[in-house]
């Protein structure tokens, strides 16, 4: 990684060779060694992410010990499932198809999410498409709300600003789909004897987005240090197919198409990933400023949203809290 006197664009560059290496190296040791597992699976939502975890445990541990799962449900994008085919052919290692709709159905997911969006948008109903998102944190000057966004069968789309509890029984409602997709996860890890390999880069674990015991439940997240943009170097250099590389991040969580940034960051992840670099290694908010082009106050407000959302995900990292301390036993 290149490093000066001065923060500049460059400071997230990485020798993409030596540090592939060094990550196959330790998925070795944590699956067979550590985990005493005899490969790994990984959900593949034909996302970058996932395409470089499903690469490396390939690498790593062998193509034939790696079991890729697609999981679709009624909202996913077409082009999650045919990319994620077209990453896992791309590998030669086994997959399969698992449908979570039925479940997510059966547990109330759908239901329970449109009621709450008829809280604030009476008007939405059969046929509609949704999505829930935040303004651009750099135009907006006050604390981001989050407004739902829908689109009727017919007409103009449609927007109105979520009341704090009516976000919480969206977001509550939503989080069935992560939880039930590990929970299939699980399924094939204890089928197979393979470990559970999460996807998220280090933008997404710092800042919380994720699901806790959903996407945020994993045996070993081999990218979880890596910005995304080194995320990206590693992916050219593991070949991944050019149109998974071309797709812009997204949630594929909602019926609309929804960016990462309208969901969560409110800034594209290169931004962000130089913001959270700066705010890692002290870097002052007027060097970051000069280097992105962007005004010291602006800066300052990212800086600001990163330690409100760090805060906010410490319950996320957490895990079962005891009365007393149990010691481990380690064999």
């Amino acid at each position: 990684m290149k490093t000066g006197s001065a923060f500049s664009l460059e400071v997230l560059e990485l020798d993409a060779p030596k540090v592939t290496g060094q990550i196959e190296a330790t998925i070795r040791e944590l699956v067979f060694r550590r985990l005493r597992r005899k490969g790994a699976v990984v959900a593949i939502s034909g996302g970058i992410d996932s395409s470089v975890t499903a690469a490396m445990c390939a690498r790593a541990l062998g193509r034939e010990r790696v079991f890729g799962l697609f999981l679709p449900e009624k909202d996913s994008s077409d082009d999650s499932l045919r990319l994620g085919k077209l990453l896992a052919d791309s590998l030669g290692i086994e997959s399969r198809i698992e449908n979570i709709g039925p479940i997510l159905e059966a547990a109330g997911c759908y239901r329970r999410r449109d009621e709450a969006i008829r809280a604030v948008l009476p008007e939405y109903g059969e046929g509609y498409k949704c999505k829930i998102a935040l303004p651009d944190s750099l135009e907006s000057a006050g604390y981001p709300v989050y407004s739902v966004v829908a689109q009727p069968p017919k007409g103009p789309e449609i927007r109105a600003r979520l009341t704090p509890q009516a976000l919480l029984a969206v977001v509550a409602a939503t989080n069935f789909k992560q939880r039930t997709r590990k929970m299939m996860e699980y399924h094939y890890a204890d089928l197979f004897q393979y470990a559970v390999a999460g996807t998220p880069n280090r933008l997404e674990y710092d800042q919380g987005f994720f699901v806790k015991l959903g996407d945020g439940a994993a045996d070993l997240k081999p990218i979880a240090h890596l910005y995304k943009s080194q995320v990206y170097q590693l992916a050219a250099f593991l070949q991944i197919p050019e149109e998974i590389l071309r797709r812009p991040p997204t949630t594929d969580t909602y019926s609309l198409e929804q960016s990462q940034e309208e969901f969560y960051f409110s800034l594209p992840y290169e931004k962000m990933d130089l913001c959270l670099y700066a705010k890692n290694h002290s870097v002052p908010a007027e060097e970051v400023a000069s280097a992105m082009g962007l005004p010291a106050d602006k800066v300052e407000r990212i800086f600001r949203m990163i330690d409100a959302k760090r805060a906010a995900t410490t319950y996320l990292h957490m895990g079962p809290l005891l009365i007393e301390p149990i010691p481990e036993i380690h064999i």
